[in-house]
């Protein structure tokens, strides 16, 4: 893999182990757009920061006249669409900053991209592709059964979700309407290093650690489905090289959880690693659940295995673990990521 990708939201959790993943493992030239908000740190990045075939633009991606300059400079072989405002919490406290980043700023870059992809020829015109990485969280929610599938109808609960469901509807308008080689994925919950320490999974282990209290929403019985980051990385560069123009691809990890069996489970980790003094069980503390919190989520992904020969390779057991031994021993990121959030990243664009 020789080419070049712009990648949005690459300083971000999933984002940015796209790009560990492409300089690391392939010869891909990677081009990371990020306006380095709160979830968005350059610690994120530092494995590849010094890579020649890396190169970080500090830059918005609601801002036009720049996603046209950044196509126009880079000229990249595809897109993979990761930059969102993605916290539910963040959502309900204050929706504009979502509606301003996941809907406008992906019609925004829909242009850029479609004015770029019509002024090439040739096999730089055919091998084009835009990937948009968006969320279960469309569909909605799920009750005792059933699972979500690429034809599920959207269904949006909170103002995250219903601004990342405005983002999908757009992307396959641009293909509809001006032909843009356009792929969508809607995935399930992540985990793994480097995620944003107020998901709940960081939450729990980061809590547990300073012996603080483990909050769970309502009963905690609400169910999610788990994939561990890594396994999501190989699905977005699988349908980026083999998926079908214009489809959507469920990538999920086939690991349903209730909330309070992975916080359980996380503390016979730590129980285990760290012995001595109370368990870390007694730490649990339910707390007033949140507006419209959808009660379970499954994703079904029969699609991408049978088509593109995708499948999850960690299970949730061997990924929980390694997910808690990266934040015990990168408590110096999780320092820097507080200090951002308290200071505000002052990095200038390299």
């Amino acid at each position: 893999m020789n080419d070049t990708f712009l990648v949005t939201g690459g300083a971000g959790f999933i984002g940015s182990a796209v790009v560990r993943h492409l300089i690391q493992e392939t010869k891909a030239t990677v081009v990371t757009v990020d306006t380095l908000t709160y979830a968005g740190h350059r610690e994120n990045l530092a494995p590849v920061a010094e890579n020649p075939r890396h190169h970080f633009e500090r830059e918005d991606i609601t801002d036009a006249p720049v996603m046209h300059r950044l196509f126009e400079e880079y000229a990249p072989d595809g897109v993979l669409h990761l930059a969102a405002e993605s916290h539910v919490d963040r959502s309900i406290d204050g929706p504009a900053a979502f509606v301003q980043t996941n809907v406008v700023g992906t019609q925004v870059l829909l242009e850029a991209a479609r004015t770029y992809w019509e002024d090439l020829s040739g096999d730089a015109k055919d091998d084009f592709r835009f990937l948009h990485v968006s969320t279960d969280e469309v569909y909605g929610e799920l009750g005792e059964t059933g699972k979500f599938t690429e034809e599920t109808p959207y269904d949006p609960s909170s103002p995250y979700s219903a601004s990342k469901a405005g983002a999908d509807h757009l992307v396959r308008a641009w293909h509809r309407t001006y032909d843009l080689p356009v792929l969508i994925t809607n995935c399930s919950n992540n985990y793994g290093p480097y995620q944003h320490p107020e998901k709940l999974i960081p939450v729990v282990i980061l809590n547990a650690l300073d012996r603080e209290p483990l909050p769970v929403y309502g009963t905690g019985e609400n169910v999610r489905d788990w994939l561990y980051v890594e396994d999501h990385v190989r699905a977005l560069l699988r349908v980026l090289r083999e998926g079908e123009i214009g489809e959507t691809y469920n990538v999920g990890g086939d690991c349903e959880k209730q909330n309070i069996a992975v916080v359980r489970q996380i503390c016979d980790i730590l129980d285990e690693k760290r012995p001595g003094g109370e368990s870390h069980h007694d730490l649990i503390t339910f707390v007033e659940d949140r507006p419209g919190h959808d009660w379970r989520y499954a994703i079904d992904a029969s699609k991408i295995k049978s088509e593109l020969g995708w499948a999850p390779l960690v299970d949730f057991k061997e990924g929980l673990r390694r997910t808690v031994d990266w934040y015990v021993e990168h408590r110096d990121w999780v320092q820097a990521v507080a200090r951002d959030a308290d200071e505000g990243d002052t990095g200038e664009a390299d």
